[in-house]
């Protein structure tokens, strides 16, 4: 008797590859969902620690009490202030800074001319017409002379020349130069004028 195989060729292969694939699906699926549950837990513990963190802020500031309003003598204080500092300004601005024009004078004379006085006065306010309507306000000027001498005319000219490169001086003039004798040598004898500006002009 002859045996015959009644089961259908590759049966069994047929059954195995649906199942892999199955399980790569179910795998992939659990996977994935994993991923995303833990996702969302940490955006949601991030989400509750900046609302906690932002309540505590407001509770803070809830807790700061208002602030007081300025009562009548702080804004009087404040008054006198600004009116101190602005009397203070126009007193700085008027000031002529002594010691600089001096030392300025001493370094522009020429070494045959020798000082014998000078005479300064600083900004008369008083002497000051009020500016017409619409310009700026002029600034005060004082007086500053000296008188001295040198061996010519040449040396006055010099002199005449080096004090009106001085910033703190201006309009030098010369107000008289004469020839005078000193024992035996002819010398000239000079006076000269100038007017001083003030620190905020220089």
């Amino acid at each position: 008797m002859r045996a015959v195989n009644l089961l259908p060729k590759d049966e069994g292969r047929g059954r195995r590859q649906p199942g892999a694939v199955s399980l790569t699906a179910v795998l992939g699926a659990v996977l994935l969902t994993a991923v995303l549950c833990g996702w969302f837990l940490m955006a949601s513990s991030g989400v509750s620690d900046r609302q906690g963190e932002l309540d505590a802020r407001r509770a803070e500031l809830a807790a700061i009490p208002p602030p007081a309003a300025p009562d009548a003598s702080q804004t009087t204080l404040v008054a006198e202030k600004d009116a101190r500092t602005a009397v203070l300004g126009q007193a700085l601005a008027k000031r002529i800074a002594w010691d600089r024009v001096l030392r300025e004078v001493s370094l522009v004379v020429p070494d045959d001319v020798w000082l014998e006085t000078m005479s300064t006065n600083g900004p008369d306010d008083a002497a000051q017409t009020p500016p017409p309507p619409g310009q700026a306000p002029t600034t005060p000027k004082g007086g500053f002379a000296i008188t001295g001498y040198t061996y010519s005319h040449d040396g006055v000219a010099r002199l005449l020349a080096r004090l009106a490169v001085i910033p703190h001086l201006e309009n030098v003039k010369l107000g008289s130069s004469a020839v005078d004798s000193l024992g035996k040598r002819p010398i000239v004898k000079f006076t000269i004028s100038a007017a001083l500006k003030a620190q905020g002009a220089s």
